[in-house]
């Protein structure tokens, strides 16, 4: 134990680092999100919608003690996910 620091060496821990799952890869809640997406049944609707989503993922992310730099660019991954998903579903239901 060094004087000056005053915690014994096998007492000491580092410092915490939360990693963030990232957004892109949770394919579930993409894939729920483009459908209820789709079924809204105006615009201003899915707008509505996308605003509750991503307020929710901000609070999540924010208590997990994300930055903000972070937290954007994991809000821009899961939008163009979920954005290739509706394109995918709307494909996928247009097909004979």
């Amino acid at each position: 134990m060094h004087e000056h620091d005053g915690v014994p060496l096998f007492e000491w821990q580092p410092a915490a680092k939360v990693i963030l799952f990232p957004m892109v890869k949770r394919v579930g809640r993409i894939r729920d999100v483009a459908a209820k997406t789709l079924a809204k049944p105006t615009l201003r609707a899915a707008q509505s919608y996308r605003d509750q989503v991503t307020d929710a993922l901000i609070q999540q992310m924010s208590g997990a003690g994300i930055g903000e730099a972070e937290q954007d660019e994991q809000l821009g991954a899961f939008w163009s996910a979920v954005q290739a998903e509706i394109a995918r579903q709307t494909y996928h239901g247009q097909r004979v």
